[in-house]
Order: C-alpha cells, then sequence, then structure tokens
C-alpha cells in the first residue's frame, strides 16, 4: 500500500526527510511507486520478500517498507533479514496497520484476505490470535542505537469504528458491504457513520491513516 506512505511522506518536512532517508535505499513492497524516485525497487517480480537476502546482495543507508510485513510468513525473522541489510549508521522505516483501527476485531481481515497477522504496539493480550507487538519485535533486534514508535490515525473517524459488535450479521452481509459502500460517495454523511455502527468500513481508502510506524536506527 505504497498510497499510505506518501501520505506520511507528504505531511514530513524536508528536514524529517533527509533525517531518515538520505543516501543509498530500498524500498521492500512498493509497487511501482517507491518511496523515493532514487532508491532500489523490491516487489514480486525481484523475488520473494521473505528471503530477501537471497535476491539482494547490497547493504544500504535505508530500508523502507509500507504495509508489505503483514503479508509476510514469519514477520520475526523477515524483519531481522531486512534488517541485515541496512549498514551501520542506518536506518529501517516500517508501516503497518493497526490491528483495532483497520482490522477492528475481526479476523480473517475483512478488507485485505492476504493479510497473515495483525498488529499493534504492545498489548498483554489481544483479540486476534495471529497478533504481533512492533514493540517486542523493535527490542528482539541486534545493533538498534534508538527506535520510535507511533500510532498514525490522522482523519480517522473513531465514532465509524464497529469493533466486534454484531460480528455475525455483519459477516452475513459482509458480500454486501463490498458491492455497495465503498462505492458509493458520502463517506461525510450522517448514513456512513450509522452505517459503520453495524459493518466495518475502511476508512483508509479515503484520508485516513489506520497505521503503525516503526523507526530503527542501527549502531
Amino acid at each position: 500500500m505504497a498510497e499510505e506512505a506518501n501520505k506520511i511522506w507528504n505531511m514530513w518536512t524536508d528536514e524529517e526527510k533527509n533525517l531518515v532517508m538520505q543516501g543509498k535505499g530500498i524500498d521492500i513492497g512498493c509497487g511501482t511507486s517507491p518511496i523515493r524516485p532514487d532508491c532500489k525497487r523490491f516487489d514480486m517480480e525481484d523475488g520473494d520478500a521473505n528471503h530477501i537476502t537471497e535476491y539482494v546482495k547490497d547493504s544500504f543507508d535505508y530500508v523502507f517498507s509500507s504495509h508489505c510485513l503483514e503479508h509476510m510468513i514469519d514477520p520475526p525473522s523477515v524483519l531481522r533479514e531486512w534488517w541485515s541489510l541496512v549498514k551501520p549508521g542506518g536506518v529501517m522505516i516500517i508501516f503497518v496497520p493497526d490491528e483495532d483501527l483497520y482490522e477492528q476485531g475481526l479476523w480473517p481481515s475483512q478488507f485485505n484476505p492476504d493479510h497473515k497477522w495483525t498488529f499493534t504496539i504492545s498489548k498483554r493480550k489481544s483479540w486476534s490470535e495471529k497478533s504481533l507487538n512492533l514493540l517486542d519485535l523493535a527490542q528482539s533486534l541486534p545493533d538498534v542505537s534508538s527506535f520510535h514508535i507511533e500510532l498514525q490515525d490522522e482523519g480517522y473517524k473513531r465514532s465509524c469504528t464497529c469493533f466486534r459488535r454484531l460480528s455475525f450479521f455483519r459477516r452475513c452481509f459482509r458480500s454486501f458491504k463490498y458491492r455497495v459502500l465503498d462505492h458509493l460517495p458520502f463517506r461525510e454523511s450522517a448514513l456512513y457513520e450509522f452505517y459503520s455502527h453495524f459493518f466495518p468500513v475502511d476508512q483508509t481508502k479515503g484520508d485516513a491513516l489506520a497505521q503503525i510506524q516503526l523507526i530503527l536506527h542501527k549502531k
């Protein structure tokens, strides 16, 4: 979901961009829209990101990946492999969907059936059987000098979040939701908000963010 990363990219100042993204970089899972035009692209046509070091032998000043980790088979192992691509003094920037704001208490994911994991910053217990804490993942990596984790929910209407209410009823009408709701131009209307109390809606199809950002600096 390169468009999600681009929303954040447009919000960053030039100073922030230069602070974390300078030199040689790689964007993992970017499709045809890398975060910077001068960075290396890596997507499915280039190999399997689950085992990226089999295909990429370079090291980089920054490794960037937006909404790709949730599609991987073993995120802790994958993250360690991606981290190995970062040069000493380099940085890795990861974006993943927040499980409460995106999946909204329903699993498998209602909006992307290829999601294999859900993510949170840190919880003792999650409703998701496939939940991972980003804080734990960050702390498990070697040679981390500092890291920053934050929830990004700009533009997200929590009043339109239907979290585990009437889940059976929503599942029954899932096909109706996909055929009708996402294609009607009434996202700012009272009808949309009323509907969201009974059915999950993907607010990220508009301007809203429902994700977690992780920035790791390497010693």
